[in-house]
């Protein structure tokens, strides 16, 4: 019999409950000072409790550095290329931007740009005006460029128990995406009005796995792709295969796909991060560059 599943907030993938709580309470901070620059060595920066909770309660994530000092009241955690905050017991994970109010300045925009200097980051580098509802690792149409090639029978050979395949059309895109990405959203809603096959591939940017999982397991794994983006609870089945969704974090690990959404053609062509309809119309048709 199908069930509603709820996933925990442990797993730092939902809004659900206190995370939620905690994300209004702390995703706007007035601090008292700017960002202190540099990132800290992760045995310095962060006590061991803080590290051996999130090593249990984010296994798939391979975390760089902590930082419990810079932000009064919460953690700084770095994945890699990506960014994303923990309260000091590390039970809550909150996805997002922090402000400083008295200094106007988006801490964690300087943070990303500092972390990844070719990168623009939301406003083109404005730290002060840039999009306050994208979360660290997800690219939207600034940090976006046509680049890279992966071998398009590799990509072919991806198990299917790892993808949802939804649409029609001539020609075919595949998408690495994270359903708590905004813009992984925003191109599920714009692919939706295209004539295109889509196979959407989950992976774990943030500790999503489990709603991944959720979404592969449903017996209606379209509505279930829905439901994820919605945040609402997942239409699911009893447990399944997902050792596709193994095969896709490993694709993506091996070709640097760091923040989500990804889009690769046919031909394996790639594009990191949102476009708008116009692009992709193109794009997809293999004119657009």
């Amino acid at each position: 019999m199908n069930n509603q599943r709820i996933l925990p907030a442990s797993d730092g993938d939902s809004y659900r409950g206190g995370a939620k709580r905690v994300l209004q309470g702390l995703l706007i901070l007035a601090t008292g000072g700017g960002i202190a620059m540099g990132a800290s060595a992760l045995a310095q920066s962060s006590g061991p409790s803080v590290e051996k909770a999130l090593a249990e309660r984010l296994p798939k994530t391979e975390i760089t550095a902590i930082d419990c000092e810079k932000i009064e009241g919460v953690c700084e955690v770095q994945a890699r290329q990506n960014l994303f905050y923990i309260d000091h017991g590390a039970r809550y994970l909150i996805i997002g931007r922090v402000y400083d109010m008295e200094t106007k300045q988006d801490l964690t925009a300087a943070r990303l740009l500092e972390m990844n200097p070719d990168m623009l980051i939301g406003g083109g580098g404005d730290t002060s005006s840039a999009d306050p509802a994208q979360a660290p690792g997800q690219q939207g149409a600034d940090t976006a460029s046509v680049d890279d090639q992966v071998d398009p029978l590799a990509l072919a050979a991806l198990p299917q128990n790892g993808a949802v395949v939804m649409g029609r059309g001539a020609r075919t895109i595949t998408v690495f995406s994270d359903f708590r990405c905004g813009y992984c959203k925003r191109l599920h809603e714009t692919l939706e009005t295209l004539n295109v096959k889509v196979v959407e591939r989950p992976i774990s940017v943030l500790g999503t796995r489990p709603i991944s999982e959720a979404v592969i397991c449903s017996p209606d794994k379209r509505q279930a792709v829905n439901q994820a983006y919605d945040g609402g609870s997942i239409t699911t089945g009893s447990d399944c295969d997902t050792s596709g969704l193994d095969a896709n974090e490993a694709f993506a690990r091996k070709h640097g796909f760091n923040g989500t959404p990804v889009i690769v053609r046919e031909d394996g062509a790639v594009v990191h991060g949102f476009r708008p309809r116009e692009f992709l119309e193109s794009w997809i048709q293999g004119s657009a560059s």
